[in-house]
């Protein structure tokens, strides 16, 4: 079967409107305007990194209907993602390499394997980069709020080395994600255009934090 490029339009249309419905209303910053920016992002790496453009984009536009934090568990998560693919992707071989991207992109404490794909690279770099910035530190305080975590408590330091679960489950702040993840995440993106802008935004949001530090101390 030859997938034309109408049918491939298609099938993002199609995506995007089973992704609007999952996450339009979510409250943790993982919602559909966050997906939207993934997958301009994603569409402008492809771009310049040579990748296929069709499964950065679905992988883009589905990558957190399976998200653990908004499923029962991981697993409920991709076979959600699954029996859609099963039913709208006619191509094996992309809904293998879709779930294959989804599977593994997540940060989860910076515990995953690198991805093994360009696209997945690709996929990676554009969620990390909604994750360095301006957005980055508005997600990461409504994310604070969804969860009921502290803006900040200077008896609760920053967590060093850390499993998956206690990434996830741990008590924390929401400066110190901060220190935890997203200032991590600059030395973390895959390829030479993510890692330009990622540069940039890193420089932002630390100035953010020393400044949130300094406000916080009174000295400012």
């Amino acid at each position: 079967m030859t997938i034309t490029h109408d049918d491939k339009e298609k099938m993002i249309r199609e995506a995007e409107k089973f992704s609007r419905s999952v996450l339009e209303n979510d409250a943790s910053g993982h919602d559909w305007w966050h997906i939207h920016r993934v997958v301009q992002m994603a569409k402008r790496i492809a771009r310049e990194e040579g990748a296929d453009p069709f499964v950065c984009t679905i992988a883009a536009l589905l990558h957190d209907v399976a998200d653990e934090k908004l499923n029962p568990s991981k697993e409920a998560g991709l076979q959600k993602v699954e029996v859609w693919l099963e039913a709208n992707l006619p191509e094996e071989e992309h809904r293998a390499h879709v779930m294959d991207i989804i599977s593994n992109m997540s940060y989860n404490g910076g515990k995953n394997p690198p991805m093994s794909t360009l696209e997945g690279k690709v996929v990676q770099d554009a969620d990390r980069l909604d994750a360095i910035g301006a957005i980055s530190i508005a997600r990461a305080f409504v994310y604070a709020g969804w969860k009921g975590t502290p803006i900040h408590d200077p008896a609760i330091p920053p967590r060093g080395e850390m499993t998956a679960e206690e990434y996830r489950n741990g008590k924390s702040t929401a400066i110190n994600h901060f220190h935890e993840k997203l200032l991590k995440l600059k030395d973390l993106v895959n390829t030479d255009a993510a890692r330009k802008i990622a540069e940039e935004r890193h420089r932002y949001m630390e100035q953010f934090v020393e400044r949130f530090y300094e406000e916080w101390d009174g000295t400012l």
